[in-house]
């Protein structure tokens, strides 16, 4: 069961999935229909257990149908239910049904009719458009979509049905303008475009509710992505032998730091300590080792100036991290020529990703952390771009340059084999360096022995459940040394 839960699927393959429960298993579409609108009035009334009055915004489709239901129930549950439909066209099939046991209850308005006054409700539920958008709203959808967000706005609760209308299933892109929701409850199977891209933003807190689809609906259909697991962690770091030393804990190598960015690395290194490192080297500028080594008295510190001090260092590394404050002059360009020919693993951030993106080149044991700006540079493509569609971005990052690609943001995608899709985290990690503590703590699991993609997926997931649990005296204000402070007790599941 939490395999299943836990997969994300586009929205043709839900599609498929909702095809295969009424066709293969015999279901009713209206009964997969009453279902889904049973559960998502149950998590409204869980969330907004005092609300009376409800307004219940259908458009023409199946997710029109799931309204119609939710607004059946909330008159059952003795809430004052007003009804009001953004598309002048009947609605055919199981949408029909659920409308005539509607109007068997109550009246439809159309939108244009339905005044002001009709968002004046504790609830508003938006049943507009489901999966199958792929164009902004345009007419009375997009303004019904505007009203339910000025009501939201005066105070009223916002439920999505499935996912939010105007928001699209597979990338997580707003086309144009999409509902704000509170919360949004999804069917059979997760979308991914609710899990990244402006999906977090848009949908609040995500119910999912399989509909008591069974498990054979789900054979051989292979999920687009997974959703990572706070209890992945267990499998990934285990307990440690009582006999264990500081050789079976891996040596990891950081390079970076020049002239004024000494911050960078040393943010990168301590992470790496809290991570379980057994040894954390750092090579920087030579001005800058004794100030690293009076910081963190743990780390050795040594300053490089010739290649051959760096290959020095490298040879005695398991692993080696560059780009935390490493900059793109000479220094830099030399180092990361040295570090990417070492033949060992590797991570590569920051300036290092810039530099990359001026000399490409493909290796399979590389762990590449960039954020959408740096992931548009190695793509030659804008930011913007990057966000429109980050899944397209971190496959094409992947098959690019090799090895496993994390494309870092809200819902960061870590692409290796396989797509997994990290949902942990919080606004108050966008501040400077929460990156190179990335960096640090994903060097650190390399050198305790996980596999490249093994290593990127738990260190995106040790990294953000840090970043919520540090967050715990309140977003606004954290900085990536809370982070790290809080990390101990997030690798020793």
């Amino acid at each position: 069961m939490k395999e299943i839960d836990h997969r994300l699927y586009a929205a043709a393959q839900v599609r498929e999935l909702d095809r295969r429960a009424i066709e293969e298993q015999g279901i009713p579409g209206y009964i997969l229909m009453r279902r889904a609108a049973a559960a998502a009035w149950q998590a409204a009334r869980a969330r907004w257990p005092q609300a009376r009055s409800v307004a219940v915004v259908a458009g023409s489709g199946n997710n029109g149908g799931d309204g119609y239901e939710i607004a059946r129930l909330a008159r059952q549950a003795g809430c004052a239910v007003r009804v009001c439909v953004v598309d002048g066209r009947a609605p055919a099939g199981d949408a029909a049904t659920a409308r005539a046991a509607w109007l068997e209850l109550g009246r439809i308005e159309p939108y244009e009719d339905a005044g002001a006054d009709f968002f004046n409700a504790d609830l508003v539920v938006d049943a507009i458009f489901g999966t199958g958008l792929t164009r902004p709203p345009q007419g009375a959808a997009l303004a019904a979509i505007e009203s339910i967000e000025r009501a939201r706005k005066a105070g009223a609760g916002v439920l999505a049905v499935d996912l939010p209308s105007g928001l699209h299933a597979d990338s997580g892109a707003v086309l144009g303008r999409a509902v704000q929701a509170d919360l949004t409850v999804t069917f059979i199977g997760r979308k991914l475009g609710l899990y990244t891209g402006q999906g977090p933003a848009c949908c609040g807190r995500i119910v999912f509710d399989r509909l008591e689809v069974p498990d054979a609906v789900y054979d051989k259909l292979n999920p687009l992505a997974t959703l990572a697991d706070r209890r992945d962690l267990q499998t990934c770091l285990p307990p440690r032998p009582r006999t264990a030393h500081k050789g079976d804990n891996g040596h990891v190598l950081i390079v970076g730091g020049d002239a004024g960015t000494i911050g960078a690395v040393l943010l990168a290194a301590r992470a790496a300590l809290h991570a379980g490192a057994g040894l954390v080297s750092v090579a920087t500028r030579a001005a800058h080792a004794a100030q690293l080594a009076a910081a963190q008295p743990e780390l050795m510190c040594r300053g490089v100036e010739f290649a051959g001090e760096l290959q020095t260092m490298i040879g005695r590394a398991d692993v080696v991290a560059i780009g935390p404050g490493m900059g793109q002059a000479d220094w830099g360009r030399l180092a990361c020529d040295e570090v990417f020919a070492s033949g060992k693993p590797l991570v590569v951030d920051a300036d290092a990703l810039n530099l990359l993106a001026h000399r490409p080149q493909h290796l399979d044991r590389w762990v590449l952390t960039p954020h959408p700006g740096e992931a548009g540079r190695l793509l030659g493509l804008s930011t913007a771009a990057v966000q429109a569609d980050r899944v397209a971005a971190v496959r094409q990052l992947q098959q690019r340059y090799g090895g496993v690609a994390v494309l870092k943001g809200a819902g960061t995608l870590v692409q290796g084999a396989a797509l997994s899709l990290c949902p942990y985290g919080n606004p108050g990690m966008g501040v400077g360096g929460m990156g190179d503590a990335l960096t640090g703590i994903t060097a650190a699991f390399l050198g305790q022995g996980l596999d490249t993609e093994t290593a990127a997926g738990a260190a995106v997931l040790a990294h953000a459940l840090a970043g919520d649990r540090a967050a715990g005296a309140g977003e606004r204000g954290l900085t990536p040394s809370d982070l790290i402070e809080a990390l101990r007790g997030v690798v020793n599941p």
